[in-house]
């Protein structure tokens, strides 16, 4: 019968998917001739936590040795470039000679399979000026295919933000300049900092690897929509692992700087492109963490594999450093990396910690400054044709080609119906509910919130005035709503034995009586609406096939008839720099005031530049309550701001990710603002 441990080793080897080149057996705590051997296994309430601390070399530092504010850093030495620039010189003088000798066939055949080869050299870029542009959506990093934006551009190679720190592991550090991306990728000292050209589109921002590929020996390769990337393979020197203060600490050792991953599911996946030894899987232990349950380790294809499994809120924090080159992976209760990034004009991305007593929030978010040249915002939704429907913000940002997005306004989840205000380019969408917050701006970026109603009334021939008390909305109580074009090419019943009335050109023109919920439909004329008489029977004789009616239409305020574009949410969270919170005015339950959890906020400063906030869990603890969400807005500068739909449909989405969390925890949404950079760099 296979031991606990050896059954959990055959899990992991099945999860990995080859057979690890050495099957360890159970842990003895005995000492390995590999240098240093720090171990202990413990069984948690998550089963095996296995976590070991190998090295094959003595004069490698231990853990306690790196400082805490110690973060990953890149330098490009002039000795490694030179050398770079002679290989790649040779490497093109014999490539022009077998070119020469290969004749026009495989030049022909090689434009046919659209292939396109770069050795990264510094004076190889200088001489390119075809003016030339290849681009695509998947990255292959030594034979491994990634999803990741790249293009290339007059013999230059630029990969999105995104991939560079998500398949790379280059940290983005902060930035005024647009054209400009400073990173730290395995520095040489902590100071050490490497500033990269960057472009831009209309989705996604790229940063210049070719100088940082010349000082580490890449080559790449356009194969379609693939870059192929083709990096020294590296070797793990060693893994150690201790507690710190804050948490846990675990550091790989390697032999030269190496592309990392992280993956987010039930566990932590670190995945680092240096080979494991035998030895170093035989000699897999654990000892007892802060913060981490369990850790295995294991070879895949030529990486190292770590997996780690944390409670208390802990997640990782991944940065790299040089001399000797490792990967550190801090578990603690505050991973987010403070950043503040000039990412296109008018956009900027910044994350900072907020701290309110002895709380500190977490806090992802865009500073905004529209311009109708270079930034616009509009309500972006799951499907252009109607109101009804739902789908992960990343989802819908990516379909309509935005820059960036977030979350709106509230929907009920089990019918996929919106609940609250979304006005596009003039046209109702979804009406304003409760008299609850909502924000109003036009192309030019000028913003309002207030609390919003929309007053309606449709007027029989006999002078009989019946309210109107929703617009295309999910939200129904007896009485009538009315439903336009915008929301779609039909409408279906979403409470039994509705009356709907189809009026064109000021009149009634059809009225029947529907029967289930959710069963039948009726279409929406897209020159007139339905009026919907839910629970109100008595009044269906007055709505006869004939009758003309009238409607009238006002907002409260009336400033809002003055914007085409309108976002409800609430409550509303301050107004003229104070805070105005009063849930109950605005119709929210009980259970939502006091609840505490991930919230989605816009403000407006006093200069009129928009803040697009995600807050999360505070450092030990959960979200912001709606008081605080406020008093965070306030920190952030805004003069006037607004709540939005929070908890799992939190999300704030930039250039292909999402930034703010796991696409995995993000739940569907009904709509959502939209950032679109307009023109190119």
């Amino acid at each position: 019968m296979k031991s606990p441990f050896t059954q959990k080793w055959h899990v992991l080897r099945q999860l990995v998917g080859r057979t690890p080149e050495v099957e360890p057996t159970a842990p003895t705590g005995g000492r390995l001739a590999l240098g240093r051997v720090v171990s202990l296994s413990v069984m948690t309430v998550l089963g095996w936590g296995v976590i070991h601390s190998v090295g094959t070399s003595s004069s490698l530092l231990p853990v306690s040795g790196l400082s805490e504010t110690e973060t990953p850093q890149t330098v490009l030495p002039q000795s490694l470039i030179t050398r770079a620039e002679e290989a790649a010189q040779r490497a093109k003088a014999k490539s022009t000679a077998a070119s020469s000798a290969a004749g026009s066939e495989d030049a022909t055949a090689e434009r046919q399979a659209q292939l396109t080869s770069t050795q990264f050299s510094a004076a190889a870029v200088a001489k390119a000026s075809d003016g030339g542009q290849l681009s695509g959506n998947r990255i292959q990093l030594n034979g491994q295919t990634l999803p990741g934006f790249w293009q290339q551009r007059n013999g230059r190679v630029g990969i999105s933000s995104a991939g560079l720190a998500g398949l790379i592991g280059a940290e983005l550090m902060s930035t005024t300049a647009v054209s400009q991306q400073p990173i730290r990728w395995f520095p040489a000292t902590q100071d050490s900092v490497s500033s990269l050209p960057a472009w831009w589109d209309a989705t996604n921002r790229y940063v210049d690897i070719t100088d940082l590929a010349v000082a580490n020996g890449w080559s790449s390769q356009a194969v379609r929509n693939t870059l192929q990337l083709s990096m020294p393979q590296r070797q793990t020197m060693g893994i150690r692992q201790g507690k710190q203060t804050w948490g846990d600490r675990i550091v790989v050792d390697l032999n030269g700087p190496a592309a990392w991953q992280v993956e987010a599911t039930d566990v932590y996946t670190v995945t680092v492109a240096g080979r494991i030894s035998p030895d170093m899987v035989r000699a897999f232990r654990a000892v007892s963490g802060t913060f981490i349950t369990q850790l295995h380790v294991a070879p895949l294809n030529g990486k190292t594999v770590l997996k780690i499994k944390t409670k208390d809120g802990a997640a990782p924090k991944i940065w790299t450093a040089g001399n000797p080159a490792r990967v550190v992976i801090d578990i603690r209760r505050d991973p987010m990396i403070e950043r503040d990034v000039a990412w296109a004009p008018g956009l900027r991305w910044r994350q900072q910690y907020i701290t309110l007593g002895q709380h500190r929030f977490p806090v992802y978010m865009f500073v905004v400054q529209p311009n109708p040249s270079t930034l616009a915002l509009r309500p972006i939704r799951p499907n252009a044709t109607t109101a009804v429907g739902i789908e992960p913000i990343l989802t819908t940002a990516q379909r309509q080609q935005v820059a960036a997005a977030v979350n709106a306004g509230f929907f009920n989840r089990n019918n996929q119906l919106p609940l609250g205000a979304v006005r596009s380019d003039g046209q109702w969408i979804s009406g304003p509910i409760l008299g609850r917050g909502a924000m109003a701006w036009n192309e030019r970026g000028d913003l309002i919130m207030d609390r919003f109603v929309l007053a309606e009334s449709v007027t029989t021939a006999n002078n009989e005035s019946f309210p109107v008390l929703a617009v295309n909305s999910g939200y129904v109580q007896a009485g009538i709503g009315r439903y336009t074009a915008g929301w779609g090419t039909a409408y279906t019943p979403i409470v039994d034995n509705e009356i709907v009335v189809t009026v064109q050109d000021n009149a009634v023109v059809a009225r029947r009586t529907l029967g289930k919920a959710g069963q039948g439909s009726v279409p929406i004329p897209p020159d007139g609406y339905l009026l919907t008489l839910r629970s109100l029977q008595s009044a269906g004789a007055s709505f006869a096939p004939g009758t003309p009616i009238a409607l009238v239409s006002q907002s409260q305020p009336e400033s809002f008839e003055q914007y085409p574009n309108v976002v409800g949410g609430g409550p509303l969270l301050i107004r003229d720099r104070k805070i105005v919170l009063d849930p109950r005015l605005e119709g929210f339950s009980d259970n939502f005031i006091s609840g505490a959890a991930p919230r989605t906020a816009v403000g407006k400063a006093a200069d009129g530049t928009w803040i697009i906030a995600t807050m999360h869990d505070r450092v030990g603890g959960r979200g912001p309550t709606l008081s605080e969400t406020a008093q965070i807005m306030q920190k952030l500068g805004a003069v006037d701001a607004l709540n939005l739909d929070g908890g799992s449909s939190s999300s704030l989405y930039l250039g292909g990710q999402l930034l703010n969390r796991p696409p995995r925890t993000a739940a569907r949404v009904n709509n959502g603002i939209g950032l679109f950079v307009l023109g190119r760099e």
